[in-house]
């Protein structure tokens, strides 16, 4: 079981940048960051494991960064030159082995808009 809370959402600019951040409960085999926008399904955005292995969406890829720090069971995701269709619901995901169950924070809400 693990309990994940969010927080750093908020309403940027385009163009802007914004840092989210998500505490665990304990140190999970991978932890990421999946979004959803209004109508539309929840996507991968990155997710990172506890050796540092990092993935991301096309769609993110060289804008956002996922890092992780293990001491503190702590998640980030800095997310720079934002653009409107990155707004959404931003939810912290963890799984504590491969193909696990996925544990799903709260969500934080992230709006890119002038």
């Amino acid at each position: 079981q693990v309990q994940l809370v969010e927080s750093g959402g908020g309403l940027v600019q385009p163009g802007g940048s914004l840092r989210l951040s998500c505490v665990a409960s304990r140190s999970p085999f991978s932890m990421g960051w999946y979004r959803q926008a209004p109508g539309k399904q929840r996507e991968l955005v990155a997710i990172i494991t506890r050796g540092g292995n990092t993935n991301y969406a096309d769609s993110v890829a060289g804008r956002f960064t996922i890092s992780r720090d293990n001491a503190k069971n702590t998640v980030y995701l800095q997310m720079n030159s934002l653009k409107p269709e990155d707004t959404a619901v931003y939810y912290c995901q963890a799984r504590n082995v491969p193909n696990g169950v996925n544990y799903w924070g709260e969500g934080t809400l992230v709006t890119v808009s002038s």
